[in-house]
């Protein structure tokens, strides 16, 4: 197509004729050739991160607002995230949008400007973290008191770290891993955090040791240089780290964010180093100190106990005394023990003897017992019934073997049985009168008439 010429006047007279998408392409071609690379300061406005990771936003002053868009790959290497309100000076060159009419600048780079805007991003990024708790004093982890291994995430050029080796082995000589990163400009701030991150994820009895404390340092620099600490991922990857973390960011005037997250706050890598270990020769001297304490204790100890034993030994009485008070008290027990013995034997021989006259006194008293028996026998035998008997008497009993006292119980019994001493007899009985029963044979006697 032939290169159209807008801005010179025609010869003819006469105004050419264009076609939208020809004036669309001169004016591209002219704002793209004169704007190719531009600076552009101004306060971002209307600020929209879409979901494919671009940002689109305007840049505006007093007077005007001019469209903008930051590609993905320009946004991942930020050194800090776009906010409405921050005043920057963006890098890139102006384009247009012939869809629309319009035109845009397309960052390539973009950096805050000016310090009073970047206090006022850290002031509004502190208040928001510690909301969350990142700053909460009960998340902080004590430092170990004598670390074998630590770990530092520096650059690996600068005075830093050197810093660093030479602090630790003059204290305490260790076991120093230097994981090294870039410490400001951009991806500063994702390459710390995986340095952070990367220390973590160490097994602690692998190959290379887990480190038991880390110092993430840097020297001093302006507060665009130590931006990359005040950055959303490091604050997030020292709160999530297992290790105590020592930051030590600038001189010890400069305050980071990381300072407010980190376990223990350094003024200066060289301080993080004394934070990190002890002295040796103090330690030594310590030791030595507290051993000698030790010793002299023992000594205290032992004396006085010796003390108190003398002075209990002052309370005990002379030992052969004492032994010579409770042998005679064993020879008067003894002697005691002999007559009691002797009592007791005699005691038991005299029961022997009178044990031995026993059956005589026995036999005697047997011999009382059964003359006492006969005559009892005696005078049993004298009032038994056979004795009675011997003596003329008879025993009568009725047909009940009821023994009959009187004529009037013999006279009511149907028969009648009379004992006599040699034999008994059973006869018949009649109740009724004298005048009512037969006449007896002359010669025969009353049984009732006698």
């Amino acid at each position: 197509m032939e290169e159209l010429n807008l801005f010179t006047p025609q010869e003819t007279g006469t105004l050419p004729e264009f076609t939208v998408s020809e004036i669309s392409a001169a004016v591209k071609k002219c704002v793209e050739s004169n704007f190719s690379k531009i600076r552009v300061k101004g306060e971002i406005f209307g600020c929209k991160r879409a979901d494919s990771g671009h940002y689109y936003l305007s840049l505006k002053d007093e007077n005007a607002n001019l469209a903008a868009v930051i590609w993905k790959g320009v946004a991942l290497h930020l050194s800090f995230k776009p906010e409405d309100g921050l005043e920057v000076v963006a890098v890139g060159k102006i384009t247009t949008f012939a869809g629309k009419s319009s035109y845009q600048l397309i960052i390539e780079q973009l950096e805050i400007s000016g310090a009073g805007a970047l206090l006022k991003l850290l002031e509004e990024r502190k208040k928001q973290f510690a909301a969350e708790g990142l700053f909460d004093p009960a998340h902080k982890k004590p430092l170990p008191y004598l670390p074998e291994t630590i770990g530092v995430v520096t650059s690996a050029s600068g005075a830093v770290i050197r810093d660093i080796i030479h602090r630790v082995r003059d204290r305490f000589p260790g076991h120093i891993i230097v994981w090294p990163t870039p410490v400001q400009g951009e991806g500063a701030a994702e390459k710390i955090a995986a340095a952070i991150e990367g220390f973590n994820k160490l097994p602690p009895d692998g190959k290379i040791r887990r480190p038991d404390v880390l110092i993430v340092a840097r020297g001093g620099g302006s507060l665009e240089d130590l931006w990359p600490f005040n950055e959303e991922v490091v604050i997030r990857a020292v709160y999530a780290s297992q290790i105590p973390l020592i930051s030590a960011v600038g001189h010890e005037t400069d305050t980071m964010l990381i300072d407010y997250v980190s376990d223990v706050r350094a003024p200066t890598p060289t301080g993080a180093a004394e934070f990190a270990v002890p002295v040796k020769a103090e330690l030594a001297m310590q030791i030595n100190n507290l051993g000698l304490r030790l010793g002299n204790g023992i000594l205290r100890f032992f004396a006085e106990k010796q003390n108190l034993l003398t002075g209990l030994a002052r309370g005990i009485p002379n030992l052969s005394q004492l032994l010579f008070e409770n042998q005679q008290k064993l020879d008067d027990r003894l002697e005691r023990l002999n007559q009691a013995f002797k009592t007791l034997l005699l005691q038991k021989h005299n029961q022997i003897e009178r044990a031995a006259l026993r059956p005589y006194y026995i036999l005697n008293i047997l011999e009382k017992k059964q003359e006492n028996l006969n005559n009892l026998s005696t005078r049993l035998d004298s009032v038994s019934v056979d004795s009675v008997l011997k003596r003329g008497f008879a025993w009568v009993r009725n047909d009940k073997r009821q023994t009959v006292y009187n004529v009037s119980d013999a006279r009511k019994a149907r028969s009648l049985e009379i004992r006599f001493h040699d034999g008994q007899i059973t006869t018949g009985c009649n109740s009724q009168p004298a005048a009512g029963r037969k006449k007896k044979n002359e010669n025969q006697g009353d049984l009732f008439n006698l």
